[in-house]
């Protein structure tokens, strides 16, 4: 795996345990940090997390003071959910309660499709399949998730390769 970046850890190692604890229905980590969480090599500014409008609702409550009312997602357009922005230790947090996506052909739910979990350092960190993440940045079809697709799909390669030496 690559190396988890302070900043991220900082904020996992508070936000994991809260969402085990308080989220009713299945949620996880989508976005970059899942893809770093995988061993991508990207860039991590925010923790973005995929739960229900129930949970979203519920822990928008419970971090109320935490949230980050200033805070204006981008690509509005493109996607709706119940998102809130909050502080956490670290970096961001971003919850986004029911997440559809609209690339043109009207909203559809945003699916994780199959989950596997990550360990680090004690936590258990659902985030979806190499392949679920993969469809869902290339789904997203801005510049920035192209470019995680292909960290992600650089994964998939063997790690070492021997070369072919011609003695001719």
């Amino acid at each position: 795996m690559s190396h988890v970046p302070p900043a991220l850890f900082v904020a996992l190692a508070e936000l994991v345990p809260e969402l085990h604890v308080n989220c009713v229905e299945p949620w996880c980590l989508i976005g970059s940090a899942a893809a770093r969480l995988l061993g991508a090599e990207v860039s991590v500014a925010d923790v973005d997390v995929l739960v229900s409008r129930a949970d979203a609702d519920a822990l928008s409550a419970q971090w109320a003071g935490r949230r980050d009312d200033a805070h204006v997602p981008a690509d509005g357009d493109r996607f709706r959910s119940r998102f809130a922005r909050f502080r956490f230790p670290g970096m961001p947090v971003e919850l986004m309660g029911g997440l559809e996506h609209d690339a043109g052909d009207g909203w559809q739910a945003v699916s994780p499709g199959r989950l596997v979990l990550v360990g680090l350092e004690g936590l258990a960190v659902p985030v979806p399949s190499l392949d679920d993440q993969v469809r869902i940045f290339e789904s997203f079809g801005r510049d920035k998730d192209r470019v995680r697709a292909a960290a992600l799909r650089r994964l998939r390669r063997p790690a070492s390769v021997l070369p072919i030496v011609s003695s001719s």
